[in-house]
């Protein structure tokens, strides 16, 4: 009798282990969900951040372009506005350094629309490449090279002036009239 109520108890415990151990399995198992379902969650929501900022990112510097254009437009209309932003070689004619106004207005346009990942660096070289043609645009890239002197190297505008500059020299150096295909642009 003594060995039955053993293997009865013993039957019992092993039972009893065998759902405490299913029950742990089961609790881990729910657990390990819960915590993939979190991080998901977590991850959904740092993407949901990421574009709202992409987003107020954007709509900043269109704002700013806007900004930049009017107040290039007032300076291009008003001369005596015009001198509070001159900082053209004297010189130069004031009808020049209108239109160098106009031309920078242009290539910020240009630069804007690679910054907010409207054109890619290839469309932005090909657009540069054809204002470039205009004797009056390289004028202008000219005459403000002592405003780009001043740029952080690191800055984006100083990599794409760097850009521009290594498309004017192969411009000025190509052996054919057929524009469109000189230079490369750089790759990242």
């Amino acid at each position: 009798m003594a060995t039955r109520k053993y293997s009865a108890w013993r039957a019992g415990s092993a039972a009893l282990s065998l759902l405490l151990a299913t029950a742990t399995m089961t609790l881990a198992a729910r657990q390990r969900r819960l915590e993939a379902a979190r991080l998901a969650e977590q991850r959904l929501e740092e993407r949901r951040l990421e574009l709202e900022e992409l987003a107020i990112r954007r709509k900043a510097l269109a704002h700013q372009q806007r900004m930049h254009w009017e107040l290039l437009a007032r300076a291009i209309d008003d001369p005596s506005l015009a001198a509070v932003i001159d900082t053209y070689d004297k010189s130069i004619p004031a009808e020049k350094r209108r239109q160098f106004f106009y031309a920078n207005a242009w290539y910020v346009h240009l630069f804007h629309l690679y910054r907010a990942g409207i054109l890619d660096r290839d469309e932005l070289y090909r657009y540069l490449r054809e204002f470039f043609q205009s004797p009056l645009f390289r004028e202008y890239w000219e005459a403000s090279q002592a405003q780009r002197a001043t740029l952080s190297e690191s800055s984006d505008e100083a990599m794409i002036g760097r850009i521009v500059d290594g498309l004017v020299t192969d411009l000025d150096e190509a052996d054919t009239d057929e524009w469109w295909v000189v230079g490369t642009p750089p790759t990242d």
